[in-house]
């Protein structure tokens, strides 16, 4: 029902920034609120940041605040999270997700409350 698919990873230096970004398909992208999880080789995917449907609230994991910053364009369809400073240990593979609930309008820390996610898009950031 609803399609997201992410782009912007690549190699970068510690310390540079990188920009994600999440395309979303369907007609009820504002109505949802939008995170970015990661998950590192041999570890369980964790939650970086979420953002409620409106873009007025959002939430970040203590290991990326004050560094990520998440926003989103519902006249696009699109999420984006803002990556500074960037550090070795922020290497993983990034996931755009969507909380599909229609009661739902602000972001959660888990995981399990997003029902869409996306192929992921690889992020290495080399010391």
């Amino acid at each position: 029902q609803v399609e997201l698919v992410e782009s912007g990873g690549g190699l970068v230096q510690a310390g540079d920034s990188l920009r994600l970004s999440c395309a979303a398909s369907g007609r009820a992208f504002s109505r949802y609120p939008m995170g970015w999880f990661r998950q590192a080789p041999g570890l369980e995917r964790m939650f970086v940041a979420g953002i409620s449907a409106g873009g007025v609230t959002t939430l970040y994991a203590d290991s990326v605040k004050g560094r990520f910053t998440i926003s989103r364009d519902n006249a696009k369809n699109m999420v984006y999270l803002q990556m500074n400073s960037l550090k070795p240990e922020d290497t993983a593979v990034y996931y755009c997700a969507a909380d599909g609930s229609p009661f739902s309008h602000d972001p959660v820390g888990s995981a399990n409350a997003y029902d869409y996610w996306g192929q992921g898009t690889q992020v290495t950031v080399s010391s």
